[in-house]
């Protein structure tokens, strides 16, 4: 490299209380240099149930379904919102999920998100009201309507929500 040192040691030599970089589990939980730091949303107050369905799902022939219920009532906004004071509509929501392995680690990974109000989000309508709506991660709130509205069957979409939920930290 032309200097005669490592890069390995330059950047030991960064930490000067002479213990090296912290482990990659401590940063992840630490937010080291503001990378992996858990993130905090706009969502309003509410509620996430779930229940079994006893019937399936198009593309899952063999698993029950798992329906999750958003329920978030009508509200005033705060700081984090458009309109601080002004109210909002609230919302109720169905959202469904296979009843397998995979269904059950995405719905714990959305349970973790709301709890970290990353889901939902007040926005202004195009009638100028402001109303509680899916935030970036996107649910399907159809059991069949095809993957183009909302609905099964998506064979992509339990990865895709996995990839989105941990590029915003949630794993």
């Amino acid at each position: 490299m032309g200097s005669g040192q490592s890069s390995d040691k330059f950047h030991c030599n960064l930490y000067l209380n002479g213990q090296g970089p912290p482990l990659l589990e401590q940063q992840a939980h630490e937010g080291v240099n503001g990378m992996y730091k858990e993130q905090s949303g706009c969502q309003p107050e509410g509620q996430m149930t779930w229940v079994i369905l006893h019937r399936d799902l198009p593309g899952f022939p063999d698993d029950n379904t798992l329906q999750i219920n958003f329920i978030f009532p009508d509200g005033i906004q705060t700081k984090k919102h458009p309109h601080p004071g002004h109210t909002y509509a609230g919302l109720r929501l169905c959202a469904y999920l296979p009843d397998n392995r995979e269904g059950r680690r995405v719905l714990k990974l959305l349970d973790k998100a709301f709890k970290q109000q990353l889901l939902f989000t007040v926005a202004t309508n195009k009638d100028g009201e402001d109303m509680v709506i899916k935030a970036s991660i996107p649910l399907k709130t159809q059991t069949d309507a095809g993957s183009k509205v909302d609905g099964y069957p998506d064979s992509d979409y339990l990865k895709i929500v996995r990839n989105l939920l941990r590029d915003k930290g949630i794993e």
